[in-house]
């Protein structure tokens, strides 16, 4: 399927059409294929880092409203549930955001297509695309079509431990953690990502993935279990 059809395909899929059709191109175009079309194109990854803020207010507002009882706490880890990259990759088959992705060529041989990291971070991208062609409300109303209408507070169906560890930390209030990309290797269709998670300037956990969202919670999983915590 070439370029245009993709994006016409999509469109129809999301039933949603842009006024500016280069904002989904660029959604959909994964940095392998950018930097094999460097002059024609820029990687989905500015999008992404702000598809992420939408998202989490539009997930957060909705669930403040609609669980009006619920504590700060209970909020945080079901909103932490619905967009983690798990959840993500969940919603983005509702749409087969896979087969629409602009890979580079190593990133098509390698299954590039079906790998959670890349798939959630393009639909972050798209949701971006989506509020700055047609706004707030137009965007809230896509991404709350892919939440379920009854959401349970069943916080185990996704693991977070960045969250697990943010309230075993939350319990001292003068303690920090923050997380440090340690360093990345590995050609654009294979890239790994290491980052250290911090306490108060000391690394108690390091992780390693595919995508830095994986290797945040990598290392928070790392440092749960090296507390003496049960984590799956």
């Amino acid at each position: 399927m070439n370029e245009q059809a993709a994006v016409k395909q999509f469109q129809e899929k999301i039933g949603y059409h842009f006024k500016n059709e280069g904002l989904l191109f660029e959604a959909l175009s994964h940095s392998s294929y950018a930097n094999e079309n460097k002059k024609t194109r820029n990687s989905n990854e500015r999008l992404e880092f702000l598809g992420d803020s939408v998202l989490s207010i539009v997930v957060s507002d909705h669930i403040f409203e609609h669980y009006k009882h619920m504590p700060e706490g209970d909020l945080t880890k079901m909103r932490a549930s619905l967009v983690c990259e798990k959840a993500l990759f969940e919603f983005s088959k509702k749409i087969d955001l896979g087969s629409f992705i602009f890979l580079g060529k190593g990133e098509e041989m390698t299954g590039g297509r079906t790998r959670p990291s890349i798939v959630s971070d393009a639909f972050e991208a798209v949701i971006a695309a989506i509020y700055l062609d047609g706004g707030m409300e137009v965007v809230s109303k896509y991404i709350l079509s892919f939440l379920p209408e009854n959401i349970t507070p069943d916080f185990s169906v996704f693991h977070d431990y960045k969250t697990a560890l943010q309230e075993v930390i939350q319990k001292n209030p003068e303690e920090r953690i923050e997380y440090h990309l340690k360093g990345e290797s590995g050609p654009d269709h294979n890239k790994q990502f290491t980052v250290q998670v911090l306490l108060n300037s000391n690394v108690i956990g390091e992780g390693t993935g595919r995508s830095k969202k994986t290797a945040e919670q990598l290392a928070a999983k790392e440092a749960l279990s090296l507390m003496g915590l049960d984590v799956k």
